[in-house]
């Protein structure tokens, strides 16, 4: 009879998965989850040399792949005595139905684990209360209320972390967002994955300024400095730079401006407004066509 290991398709859109883990790291992760030597309880015994032979890859690169997942994304434990490997939400995802067929199967394979530390660490993450007591009877913990304890600790840090996660994601989308909106206007090509356009538009979202207030930003520089030699620094690292915010109150008068006369843009430095007729050096005329003068 086939054996089917369940991975959430939210596996791909997962903050950690997206931004933290490598090509190489995903196909590893969805390796831990499904490969053949798994069991139910989600601790099983397996070692470099069967990483290497069934997914294709060095015994060298297969340490160095478990090394990172315990050290660096902390999603494994891995006694390199026994052999034995742990999944860390495993409990969370797949220790979710109790019954006696599954009890069952979870006490043959607890007898067979070596390491009962790493059971400790799958039950951490298991919010099924009756299926924590039932595996750490079988395993002969004497004090099941600790593990409980340590599931509803954990189960507040996972909250803290998702919440992390999410406004991580949203921040992200924040800066996409951003980026398309100065190339849209300025008929532009940044990128929002630049490390250096990501650090000036994160500084600014810190210090609470909005979506909105960048692309009144974008608006203000446009209309002032395109066609000009100034052109050039429609650009991140300008537009969002420490003068952001007095780039932000320039809008203000710019769209008072605006109300006053069209063709009106805004001068930097002063931060007045200069119908285009002036900056051009031509005169104003009365209602009757002829020139009024000056002085």
């Amino acid at each position: 009879m086939a054996i089917f290991r369940p991975v959430q398709t939210e596996f791909w859109t997962d903050v950690k998965v997206s931004e933290d883990m490598t090509p190489e790291d995903k196909l590893f992760m969805v390796y831990l989850l499904t490969n053949p030597h798994t069991t139910q309880l989600g601790v099983y015994e397996i070692t470099p040399k069967i990483i290497a032979f069934e997914i294709g890859f060095s015994v060298e690169s297969a340490r160095a792949l478990l090394d990172r997942f315990e050290n660096h994304h902390k999603l494994i434990k891995y006694n390199k005595e026994t052999r034995e490997i742990a999944i860390k939400n495993w409990g969370k995802y797949n220790l979710t139905r109790g019954g006696k067929p599954i009890e069952d199967c979870l006490k043959k394979e607890i007898d067979k684990v070596k390491d009962l530390t790493l059971v400790k660490f799958i039950l951490e993450r298991t919010e099924n209360e009756k299926l924590v007591e039932k595996i750490s009877f079988y395993a002969g913990f004497d004090d099941t209320s600790t593990i409980r304890g340590t599931s509803r600790g954990q189960k507040e840090e996972e909250k803290e972390k998702e919440k992390e996660e999410k406004e991580k994601k949203e921040e992200k989308e924040y800066i996409v967002e951003i980026v398309n909106y100065l190339n849209d206007t300025c008929g532009s090509s940044y990128r929002s994955s630049t490390k250096k356009t990501q650090s000036f538009i994160k500084t600014r979202l810190n210090e609470k300024f909005t979506i909105d207030d960048f692309k009144k930003v974008i608006d203000v520089k446009h209309a002032e400095w395109t066609g000009t030699s100034q052109a050039k620094y429609l650009r991140p690292e300008t537009l969002f730079g420490t003068k952001f915010e007095g780039y932000l109150q320039q809008w203000e008068l710019w769209k008072n401006g605006k109300t006053r006369g069209r063709n009106e843009r805004p001068y930097e430095e002063s931060g007045s407004y200069v119908p285009e007729e002036a900056r051009r050096g031509i005169q104003p005329t009365d209602n009757r066509g002829f020139a009024k003068t000056i002085g």
